[in-house]
């Protein structure tokens, strides 16, 4: 059993090795939407923080309902991290959010 687990492991880093960085990146934002990243979203005001999301799956790019042109915003899911003090405290709700591309100074990364 064990060898069938490391030929299937060898087998799928070859096949992964031999795809182009492009086509792993797709591979891995696959994977992130199945499995989420738990993000932090932080939105700034020139150089001061001014919002912070915390405990996001992943943020979307809005789709027109007419085709498959992306809208200038993006949104998702998160907790309001009102006192921006990276926790989840009580009162601090899920909420939905969305933020332009043109008008917003923003740093998406994953949980530290």
């Amino acid at each position: 059993m064990r060898s069938i687990r490391i030929t299937l492991m060898v087998l799928s880093l070859l096949a992964l090795a031999a795809c182009t960085q492009e086509q792993q990146n797709k591979i891995s934002r696959v994977v992130q939407n199945y499995t989420g990243t738990d993000g932090v979203l932080e939105i700034y005001a020139g150089d001061k923080l001014v919002k912070r999301f915390i405990h996001i799956d992943k943020l979307s790019t809005a789709i027109s309902t007419s085709g498959d042109i992306p809208r200038p915003y993006r949104f998702g899911y998160g907790i309001l991290d009102s006192n921006l003090n990276m926790q989840a405290d009580a009162g601090e709700k899920k909420v939905y959010f969305e933020f332009s591309d043109y008008a917003t100074n923003y740093i998406f990364f994953g949980q530290p």
